[in-house]
């Protein structure tokens, strides 16, 4: 029997603009909008006056750690976090024990998918055997129907005549080569931005050219191959120029950055292992010319690079913490405040960074029009643009707790998530 869903009273994002009206949503699709739908005793009804109704959230990179590291996170622990976090789609990278270099390598992560009904879950494979960067794949189109695409994320592919080769392969597919762009030779052993914070603190330091260098020659490959080009998480003003050039050529490439590149800089840094990533946080320079990105259309997306450790792990200092943070249960709120409530673009652009143009790269149906629309996929986000609460990792749903943001008041909560593929879809 089919599950049916009456979302009443909230503002429903569609492509005229918010309207004030009611949704049934039954089975795995979006039935009817109207002024008001009368309720029956078979409807899970949810009460949403007051409140908004968005495009299902979707984030092009995030890590569940399994197989391999489930001591981390495991698929189950992650889309419990997407769910709350309000992303009803998430893309998982590939930086996994085994890596999914063949479909039998995949399939561990794929059953773990499975088991779970939480949230939509695309895996990429690796662009090269093992993701060591080496020798491309054997066979790109045994793994194409089961993938969102193709990266080694975690690392850069080195050679340049390697990533030629996988980019012509990659490009019959129809699917994306998302490039973590990052030479290892200008790395020189940093782990956190060589700018102030780390000359003042006697860090180690990565270089800006070591991302916007890769960047540059990825972009040449696209050019040269026609391949479907995504960077990952872009930090740097270089890379920001790069990508938006790209598109004014009319190439085949879109980018993604993450929250908290759009929110601090190195001179917010302290000595602990919440505040490093790779990238890193950079400077005050990169951070305005990603915001311009972010309101010009030059980055595309809004990314998590959700990314959960151990407590242990997280809990050392710069030096020897590992890299990477969470971000999921906190993406919403702190794009909503930095970019909305602080007047630097609307609810449009945020939803198009957030949920449609996330599915347009991925090449995912539904919201076509540009907002919400009978026939859609019934994966929707209902948020409450008006509530403040500060940010306690220790609520979080995923095993990984942390976060640059912890403690900080943000606006624009999510309070339900509703996924074609959820048994229960009020959190």
């Amino acid at each position: 029997m089919r599950k049916t869903t009456l979302v009443k009273g909230s503002d429903v994002y569609t492509a005229g603009g918010l309207r004030k009206a009611d949704v049934l949503v039954e089975g795995t699709r979006i039935t009817r909008i109207a002024d008001q739908i009368t309720p029956t005793d078979q409807m899970e009804i949810i009460d949403a006056e007051g409140l908004t109704l968005l495009p299902g959230l979707t984030d092009l990179h995030v890590h569940f750690r399994e197989p391999g590291f489930e001591y981390k996170e495991t698929v189950a622990g992650g889309a419990e976090a997407a769910r709350a976090g309000g992303f009803t789609t998430v893309c998982t990278m590939p930086n996994l024990k085994p890596a999914p270099d063949t479909l039998k390598h995949l399939q561990p992560q794929l059953d773990a998918i499975a088991a779970q009904d939480k949230v939509q879950v695309l895996p990429y494979a690796t662009i090269t055997r093992q993701r060591i960067g080496e020798e491309t794949l054997a066979d790109y189109a045994e793994l194409t129907p089961w993938v969102a695409g193709f990266s080694d994320d975690g690392s850069g592919v080195q050679s340049e005549d390697v990533m030629r080769a996988a980019m012509k392969r990659v490009a019959t597919t129809g699917k994306i080569l998302a490039a973590h762009c990052e030479v290892n030779e200008l790395l020189r052993g940093g782990y956190i931005h060589d700018g102030a914070y780390a000359r003042f603190n006697n860090h180690k330091g990565i270089c800006s050219e070591s991302e916007w260098r890769e960047v540059e020659r990825d972009i040449n490959l696209a050019r040269e191959t026609g391949c479907r080009l995504h960077i990952c998480h872009i930090s740097t003003a270089e890379s920001v120029e790069l990508v938006r050039r790209a598109k004014r050529e009319g190439l085949p490439v879109t980018c993604e950055t993450a929250p908290h590149y759009l929110w601090f800089t190195d001179e917010d840094l302290s000595n602990e292992g919440r505040w490093k990533m790779n990238p890193p946080i950079r400077s005050e320079y990169d951070r305005r010319a990603l915001l311009m990105g972010v309101k010009d259309g030059a980055i595309d997306a809004i990314a998590t690079d959700h990314a959960p450790h151990t407590a242990e792990e997280k809990g050392k200092d710069l030096r020897q913490s590992a890299m990477g943070v969470v971000g999921l249960e906190t993406a919403f709120p702190a794009i909503y405040t930095r970019l909305v409530e602080q007047g630097r673009t609307d609810l449009k652009r945020v939803v198009e960074l957030m949920s449609l143009t996330p599915r347009r790269i991925l090449g995912l149906p539904g919201f076509e029009s540009g907002g919400i629309a009978e026939g859609d996929p019934a994966m929707l986000t209902l948020v409450d643009l008006n509530a403040v609460r500060k940010v306690d990792s220790s609520r979080f749903h995923g095993k990984g707790r942390s976060t640059p943001f912890d403690g900080m008041e943000l606006k624009g909560w999510p309070v339900a998530t509703i996924c074609r593929q959820a048994e229960d879809e009020e959190k």
